[in-house]
């Protein structure tokens, strides 16, 4: 059962995985390279995730396959959004709630790797109301 201690206790550890993946690599790759790395880093945890995930949805009876893919979507509660960029822009933030929506997640998590300080620069979290929902 997913609950608010899984989903925090959670991040922590995603946290943990993204801090080792930036500490190794640090800035100036690609995003591909650091979603490869993190993806491992998060096997080696034994954290179950899917790497570009797809969702369905309903809208007003019709049923849709999302054209969007969702860099990492952990434990079917976690949605990671992956950057390498200069800057992280309002649409990064934008996609990645409606992707949480769309998939009734209740924590996302959009990291932009291309900084030097992951903590304080590179990490956005956002929570919506399926969080607020779990025991």
């Amino acid at each position: 059962m997913v609950t608010k201690e899984f989903v925090d206790d959670l991040s922590y550890e995603i946290f943990a995985s993204i801090i080792e993946v930036h500490m190794s690599l640090g800035p100036g790759l690609i995003e591909s390279i650091y979603h490869k790395c993190l993806a491992h880093e998060l096997k080696l945890r034994n954290i179950n995730f899917t790497s570009e995930a797809s969702f369905y949805f309903n809208y007003k009876d019709l049923d849709l396959t999302t054209d969007f893919r969702c860099d990492l979507f952990v434990e079917n509660c976690i949605m990671l959004e992956l950057k390498a960029v200069q800057e992280i822009i309002p649409y990064f933030k934008a996609k990645l709630i409606s992707q949480m929506k769309i998939a009734k997640a209740p924590k996302g998590i959009l990291v932009n790797f291309n900084v030097k300080n992951i903590m304080s620069e590179g990490k956005f979290v956002f929570l919506n109301e399926y969080y607020n929902q779990l025991p």
